[in-house]
């Protein structure tokens, strides 16, 4: 790590320094203009052209860094922020729309469990301690175990899905992104704690107020990745007759740009759209009479 003095004067800003949102996060900070130079075996970077310091953590250790610590903004998942309990110190500022997840209830394909309820009373094993024991004293509850008789709740590190075939689980709650891990495992979901995704957190708590402009363009600029990869600019030409026809299909993030042509009764429009609907969307401005549909990829926005 770089000594305390270093870091003097930066904003932190605290990055995954492994896992399934590391390399996004890079792509994002490139994507805002953020330029460092990592050295080997150095967990802190400091920025190029901006007073901020990256700090490379574990994502679990992301939200106490943020919430009790000296670090300003963090990039983790939503449900590590939950499981950590840490709700009350931090905001979750933007959702990033990557590291897309479900925590879901799992159990052999050949047990005879079929809901979550079905496992009140027995082992669970997870990762999730915090967020599996909310759910299953839910459960519990509407069951109305008695104190002693509830759902047994099993914190183990890693290879969770090995619990059950292991003996040492009759069901377990985990991440579940593709499906593969849990299948090659011979388990499927029967229930999910939530649907999770990476967030940009902040302390609720404003530590150094000379950093609120800095982390104002950071949000700007990361949000505006975010935006520029989910939409495309969809340019068209419509005559004014058809035009409410056509705004309805192109409503836009706000509203579409509308210039008038030479051509009488013409005007062409500017919009954004989603990136993943705008095939359809091309489709129905052919069908209303739209003409000259063009459809533009984004670099970089602001939104």
């Amino acid at each position: 790590m770089l000594s305390a003095d270093s870091l003097e004067g930066r904003l932190l800003f605290a990055i995954p320094k492994k896992g399934r949102l590391h390399d996004k996060c890079l792509n994002l900070l490139s994507g805002a203009d953020v330029q460092f130079r990592r050295h080997n075996r150095l967990d802190v970077a400091l920025v190029l052209n901006h007073p901020i310091a990256l700090v490379f953590l574990p994502a679990a250790d992301i939200p106490s860094f943020v919430g009790k610590g000296n670090v300003d903004l963090g990039i983790t998942g939503h449900d590590v922020v939950l499981e950590s309990e840490m709700e009350p110190f931090v905001t979750e500022v933007l959702r990033l729309g990557f590291g897309r997840c479900s925590l879901q209830v799992q159990v052999p394909e050949t047990s005879s469990y079929k809901t979550p309820s079905d496992l009140a009373g027995k082992r669970v094993v997870t990762s999730f301690k915090t967020l599996a024991g909310r759910y299953f004293a839910n459960i519990d509850k509407e069951l109305g175990l008695q104190e002693g008789k509830g759902t047994q709740i099993e914190y183990v590190g890693g290879s969770v899905e090995a619990a059950c075939s292991l003996g040492l689980a009759d069901g377990v709650v985990d991440l579940v992104e593709s499906g593969e891990t849990m299948r090659a495992a011979g388990l499927h979901a029967i229930g999910t704690v939530l649907e999770t995704e990476a967030v940009l957190i902040q302390s609720r708590t404003q530590k150094k107020p000379e950093f609120a402009p800095a982390i104002e363009m950071l949000t700007k600029r990361i949000a505006g990745v975010i935006a520029a990869g989910r939409y495309v600019v969809m340019h068209y030409n419509i005559s004014r007759d058809k035009l409410e026809g056509a705004t309805a299909v192109t409503p836009g993030r706000k509203a579409p740009t509308v210039s008038p042509l030479e051509k009488d009764n013409w005007v062409a429009i500017s919009v954004m759209v989603e990136k993943k609907k705008s095939a359809q969307v091309m489709d129905d401005l052919g069908k209303i009479g739209a003409e000259d549909i063009m459809v533009f990829n984004l670099d970089n926005c602001r939104v």
